[in-house]
């Protein structure tokens, strides 16, 4: 297991696991490559120009994290707490996955979220705006009051999501699987 002070001072890192480590330094210029956190603490935690390759987050708590240019290739967050993040500063077209994370408040803004899954979550009053969610999976995750907005969402999978509403004037809907629910909103405007 590695430690916090292993984190900050090297620069790269293969098949590691961060257990439990208060993430309180800002990470810069980092590779990371099939390494797992478990249980890390890094509330408001900076991570900037970093590379994540294969690498899962299990439990953690990202509230508020800034990834300012951070490239994500195939990271996977399980259970974990990214209330208020802005995902809108990361590198071009990330290949990300939610399970059963709270995503309460966040920001995706110009973000390439294609074939993303987000499975079970909690994206409550989430933003989509001017995104790529073509094929993304919301499989189970509670979409009540997220705001979708010139993004794409062909063929996107919202069937099981709980409270999503889609304006089909202010986004590209086609093909996108939706519930009876999404469906009637859809039908009737708001007052």
């Amino acid at each position: 297991m590695s430690t916090l002070e292993h984190l900050v001072q090297e620069a790269s890192f293969d098949d590691e696991t961060f257990e439990r480590v208060q993430l309180q330094s800002p990470l810069v210029d980092k590779e990371l490559t099939g390494c797992t956190f478990r249980g890390l603490r890094g509330e408001a935690s900076v991570w900037k120009d970093v590379r994540l390759e294969e690498c899962v987050f299990e439990d953690c708590d990202l509230t508020r994290a800034q990834f300012p240019r951070t490239r994500f290739f195939g990271v996977t967050f399980r259970r974990c707490k990214l209330m208020g993040v802005d995902w809108s500063s990361i590198a071009p077209n990330p290949t990300l996955s939610f399970d059963g994370c709270d995503l309460r408040y966040v920001s995706f803004v110009k973000v390439n979220l294609r074939k993303t899954v987000f499975r079970g979550c909690k994206a409550s009053e989430a933003n989509f705006i001017d995104c790529q969610l073509g094929e993304a999976d919301f499989g189970e995750t509670d979409l009540t009051g997220a705001n979708f907005e010139a993004s794409d969402l062909s063929k996107a999978n919202l069937a099981g999501a709980q409270g999503a509403f889609l304006a089909p004037g202010k986004n590209r809907v086609k093909d996108t699987r939706i519930s009876v629910e999404t469906a009637v909103f859809m039908a009737c405007p708001r007052v």
